[in-house]
């Protein structure tokens, strides 16, 4: 017994520590913007089956006609088979974002197509015209319609747009600028009155404000039709544009930086003058760009106001002042082959102004910080 009792019982063994479990592997979110190869796959699949269907269908099993018909009923086919396509591996979200992203690209394609069809026509049909150096360096004066592209050139039309559009734009800025001020900064009664008249006026057709100043400066007060008379008729119809697009970039201007400038003791003009304005000078810019689009395209104004001229003059106050628009308008209605085709060239002109002048000022309004 005494034996027994010395010997001590046997203890069991420490329960083991319970093994954790392998950390389950954390799943990203698929971004529905994000393309896949198998997105790939089932957007030209759906493309390639679409197309086929609908070509035997349209043209062989219903023996349709009609090129309009035939992309209406291709789009609608795409979209369902398409829809389909993607339904079978993704969810809803993903299958409606895939139709709306399909159907905006569309969109897109179809308006870039529209223009550059305009532009690629423009240019080809032009290029007789751009090949040789006197259309840029000479007028038409003396030059008849059937004479050959080596005689003649639109440096009278050229030279009247760019002192046209430029007097335009010194009467017009100034103006539309301050319209805008008056309307964000100062307020009241007479500012609802003056935001209706510029709402008004944006929609007005320029052949109205071309014969309020034939009748007013030219019939009333004696003015002769000049290119002075077009710039005013310009800017009448560049005013309202500037004044509304102008009022939405002050409108933008954060009313802390007005607080702020008033904290530290400026006058309200100014916090106008050195606050607001620099501020929103990218939309004032913006707002000019557009107007500028509008007045450099005027046909009717110019040739009501001034009129159309063969010869090259730069006093835009006594003589009549041609226009690269209103060139274009009279050399197209000759119906001759040659000054259809600079009528082409001088629409290029145009074209390529209005590009450069948007390019330029994106340019000279870009972020210097390299900011998105």
């Amino acid at each position: 017994m005494a034996l027994l009792e010395r010997i001590e019982p046997v203890s069991a063994p420490p329960p083991l520590p319970p093994t954790p479990a392998p950390p389950t592997p954390r799943r990203k979110p698929r971004r529905t913007s994000t393309f896949t190869k198998d997105d790939w796959l089932s957007l030209v699949g759906s493309i390639v089956a679409s197309l086929a269907l609908v070509y035997v269908g349209y043209f062989h099993v219903l023996a349709f006609s009609g090129l309009l018909g035939f992309l209406v009923c291709l789009f609608v086919t795409f979209m369902c088979i398409y829809g389909c396509v993607v339904g079978l591996a993704n969810p809803r979200p993903i299958v409606v974002e895939r139709l709306v992203a399909a159907t905006v690209s569309l969109a897109a394609g179809v308006v870039l197509f529209a223009l550059g069809s305009v532009v690629i026509y423009t240019f080809a049909q032009g290029w007789k015209a751009f090949a040789h150096v006197n259309f840029f360096t000479q007028d038409m004066a003396g030059v008849s319609p059937t004479a050959p592209l080596t005689h003649g050139g639109i440096l009278h039309a050229l030279v009247g747009t760019v002192i046209e559009v430029g007097v335009a734009v010194l009467v017009s800025v100034p103006l539309g600028i301050g319209t805008a001020v008056y309307m964000t900064e100062v307020g009241g009664r007479g500012s609802q009155l003056v935001r209706t008249v510029v709402e008004s006026m944006t929609a007005l057709p320029e052949i109205l404000a071309g014969l309020f100043v034939y009748v007013v400066l030219i019939v009333e007060f004696g003015l002769p039709k000049s290119g002075l008379a077009a710039s005013i008729a310009m800017a009448v119809t560049m005013v309202p544009i500037i004044a509304r697009a102008g009022e939405v970039a002050l409108r933008v201007v954060p009313g802390g930086l007005r607080e702020a400038s008033s904290a530290l003791g400026a006058t309200h003009w100014k916090t106008v003058r050195k606050v607001v304005l620099p501020s929103a000078r990218a939309g004032l810019a913006t707002a000019t760009i557009l107007a500028i689009a509008r007045g450099i395209g005027e046909t009717a104004v110019v040739l009501i106001t001034s009129g159309a001229s063969s010869f090259l003059t730069f006093n835009p106050t006594g003589e009549p002042m041609n226009s690269l628009p209103l060139f274009i308008y009279t050399a197209y209605t000759t119906h001759e082959p040659l000054e259809i085709s600079r009528a082409f060239g001088a629409a290029s002109v145009l074209l390529t102004m209005v590009v450069v002048l948007f390019a330029a000022t994106r340019w000279l309004l870009r972020d210097k910080a390299g900011r998105r």
